[in-house]
């Protein structure tokens, strides 16, 4: 298989009130995926169910993701989640805390079935 990647996208995502680190990451991922266009595989001529998409997000505690949850976000393709370390949690001044998630989302092709 040639994997070869094709895009990249950011996105940022919060919960602010209820410290949901899976909302977060959904709302992270959706940023990246609502604010663009993923035409590619027309580009390419492929099917966009062909479309290999790898997530990679970032909270404080990758183990609260629910990483199952996360995978009906995507319409079409072969979604991957990888839940890392990183994000930001922003303390309260009356307690709790703001969850933030940062997501980054590639698109790859198996350019060799196109041959």
């Amino acid at each position: 298989m040639a994997k070869t990647r094709v895009l990249v996208e950011f996105g940022m995502g919060t919960s602010l009130r209820r410290e949901d680190y899976t909302e977060a990451a959904r709302r992270a991922i959706k940023d990246a995926l609502w604010h663009n266009s993923v035409n590619m595989a027309e580009l390419f001529d492929f099917r966009k169910e062909d479309m290999i998409i790898d997530a990679e997000i970032g909270v404080q505690k990758p183990e609260a993701v629910d990483t199952e949850a996360l995978l009906e976000i995507f319409p079409y393709g072969q979604p991957n989640i990888r839940v890392v370390e990183g994000g930001l949690d922003v303390g309260k001044p009356n307690g709790g805390r703001t969850v933030i998630a940062n997501a980054a989302v590639i698109v790859s092709f198996d350019l060799e079935a196109a041959e």
